[in-house]
């Protein structure tokens, strides 16, 4: 039987990459012989650079920048070969990523490291990108990428304030003049299933503004400062950006990478075709994904779900592995996986599973196996 092990990190806790080992280690205790393929994946944000190196067999480079607080840090980015020229990986999570945060003030992160990697890639000489936009901790609308690049946001007396949230409070002009024109060569493709506009009910502010940080009374204050942005950006380019879809992945950084010419995909597509999933899925009897934590979210595009659509297309039952499956949307999630399993639960508890993960894993994919019809096995 071949069997593709192909789940999205448990974030914060386990790798994609490791979490697919501790899978595979529980079904071989229950068919040893099974043939395995890991397929480690991601959707964009974290984990994502890994498991494109690891699909592609790229080679893995860090750079001097800094993070969403200024502080200086090593970030790692990706380099693959390519018949039309190299291509370089960014993940915004290695840069201005949630865990680097912490508990500071939203209001004072930037994106201008991601910009000064993306500059250093043009130093050398780099033109291709591919830049996966989840797990960002900001919500600058891409203002300091964008500074890091060249363009200076400038207050009523010329000027330069802070490409923060907070310095956006006294935006009055921005100059243009000093872009890197590098940038007019590059093709860039965005690697995030976020699809909402940058400002209003449904953009940015509003809808991921809180998981950073941001308080409830504070969020059409930010809104409002990346809705000036954009009217300034727009208004240069002559092209309303702040209302594509996307424009408000990551606080922003959509907006302003898309102003830059970048194209939006869904990241977990990008990741599944740089694995070669469709391949893998012709010889395939069964496969397993998962996720921390499967919710209503999961059945709107997130990574198991897209795993799961390829495989039902190939005709091979997918089940699903997560850390936590919430009560209220286990009925949807039962229609769409052949089996839904969560390590929380039969004794399990959510503090026991946060610590233990890899051995949870190991164990729920063992009983996974050993419930498999015996023709299936």
């Amino acid at each position: 039987m071949n069997i593709i092990i192909a789940p999205d990190s448990f974030k914060g806790n386990l790798s994609a990459f490791d979490a697919a080992h501790a899978m595979a280690a529980g079904i071989r205790q229950a068919i040893p012989a099974a043939t395995l393929r890991l397929m480690p994946l991601a959707d964009g944000g974290e984990g994502t650079l890994d498991a494109i190196l690891f699909a592609r067999q790229g080679e893995r480079r860090t750079a001097r920048v800094t993070d969403a607080l200024g502080m200086p840090i090593s970030a790692a980015y990706g380099l693959l070969d390519d018949a039309q020229g190299p291509i370089a990986v960014l993940e915004a999570a290695q840069v201005v990523g949630l865990m680097q945060a912490g508990d500071s003030d939203v209001a004072r992160r930037s994106t201008r490291g991601l910009g000064e990697l993306l500059r250093h890639c043009l130093d050398q000489g780099l033109r291709r990108f591919m830049i996966g936009l989840g797990g960002s901790s900001t919500n600058d609308g891409g203002a300091g990428l964008l500074a890091a690049l060249g363009v200076q946001w400038l207050d009523q007396a010329g000027e330069e304030i802070a490409p923060t949230p907070q310095g956006l409070a006294n935006l009055y002009r921005v100059d243009f003049s000093r872009l890197d024109t590098r940038l007019d060569a590059c093709e860039m493709i965005l690697m995030t299933d976020v699809d909402i506009p940058l400002c209003g009910p449904d953009g940015a502010s509003a809808l991921f503004g809180p998981q950073k940080g941001v308080r409830a009374e504070d969020v059409a204050i930010f809104d409002a400062r990346l809705a000036r942005l954009a009217q300034l950006c727009d208004a240069h380019s002559g092209r309303n950006f702040a209302q594509e879809p996307g424009a408000g992945a990551a606080g922003g950084l959509g907006y302003a990478l898309m102003w830059l010419g970048a194209q939006r995909r869904p990241g977990a597509e990008v990741v599944c075709e740089l694995m070669q999933l469709d391949g893998a899925l012709r010889d395939a009897g069964w496969v397993i994904t998962g996720e921390g934590r499967s919710d209503a979210q999961t059945l709107h595009g997130k990574l198991p779900l897209v795993v799961a659509q390829h495989a039902k297309r190939a005709g091979v039952p997918v089940s699903l592995l997560s850390g936590v499956i919430e009560a209220s949307s286990r009925a949807a999630l039962e229609a769409v996986f052949n089996g839904c399993y969560a390590l929380v639960g039969e004794g399990v508890s959510p503090a026991q599973a946060m610590r233990e993960t890899a051995r949870w894993l190991t164990e729920r994919a063992r009983q996974m196996a050993q419930s498999l019809p015996a023709p299936v096995r």
